[in-house]
């Protein structure tokens, strides 16, 4: 039978990333697989190989929480990538699936982004893509050919590589926040649509999908580089948006006085009409 269920997916992914010295088990001569053996984690986790092999084939489909807790650390998994594992093991009736309409952002939260002319501020949905934004978010993201989709951005754009400083932790974050929304609803049209599109794209994002690591955006820094204004140096907070915990509410800020303020304030100024021109109503992205 073929591990081809997200759970099966996932467990297999975190057990061929770990080395048996990471577990402290010892290594014997040479091994047919990468990671550790599906019995090694059965062993560590306490439970029958012939379970462990029938949760990674998808043929256990209510693990206890007392299992998955054990399988969770036979694995070495963080907190948010325990909890990634709890919701695969969800029936379908338990996920939380997306509702008609949810790429619609409140008029509340809309008339929010506008009141913070000082302040880049943009809404994202599961799959990365842009649901709204201030104009100052509009004006920092200028010189990508579309501010519509920040894992497109990343991997895809031109621009990416220049403007994320820090490409590799951009890019390995984009990938970790699309793993997580895809935990809540692995059917999620939306979700599968960017993901393989991305892949056929970007073998760096198929390779990074395949690694199954899982991060929800939170709050940190990042260096950025406009093409007008130079680096920027700023930090960043990501909220649920209440009511649409699908959607979430993404404020970039500056320090107070920084070079940073100032290249902010430049972004608000007018701009040649040469320099901002580009097709925000190009023909969508995915074929």
């Amino acid at each position: 039978m073929s591990d081809s269920t997200p759970l099966g997916e996932f467990l297999r992914a975190r057990r061929e990333a770990l080395k048996p010295q990471d577990v402290g088990l010892p290594e014997h001569g040479r091994r047919r697989v990468p990671g550790l053996r599906r019995e090694e984690v059965a062993m560590l986790a306490g439970v029958s190989a012939d379970y462990y092999m029938r949760l990674e084939q998808g043929r256990e489909s209510s693990p206890s929480p007392q299992v998955i807790g054990a399988v969770a650390d036979a694995l070495h998994l963080d907190d948010e990538a325990t909890d990634h594992l709890r919701r695969l093991t969800r029936a379908p009736q338990e996920r939380r699936t997306l509702p008609a309409g949810h790429d619609q952002v409140a008029p509340q939260l809309l008339r929010l982004l506008d009141s913070w002319p000082d302040t880049p501020a943009f809404v994202v949905g599961p799959a990365l893509d842009i649901l709204a934004c201030n104009a100052l978010a509009s004006a920092l993201h200028s010189g990508f050919q579309r501010f519509d989709n920040l894992a497109r951005m990343v991997f895809v754009d031109p621009e990416g590589r220049d403007f994320y400083q820090d490409w590799d932790n951009a890019a390995q974050s984009c990938v970790a926040e699309i793993r997580a929304a895809y935990g809540h609803d692995p059917r999620s049209p939306r979700i599968i649509e960017v993901v393989e599109t991305l892949s056929g794209k970007s073998p760096e994002f198929a390779e990074l999908w395949a690694r199954h690591h899982v991060k929800g955006k939170t709050r940190q820094a990042k260096n950025l580089k406009h093409a007008r204004v130079g680096s920027l140096e700023i930090q960043f907070s990501a909220f649920t948006v209440n009511g649409a915990p699908h959607q979430q509410l993404v404020v970039y800020q500056a320090e107070p006085a920084s070079p940073t303020a100032a290249a902010f304030a430049e972004l608000r100024s007018p701009v040649d009409d040469r320099e901002g021109e580009q097709d925000q109503r190009a023909a969508e992205w995915i074929q």
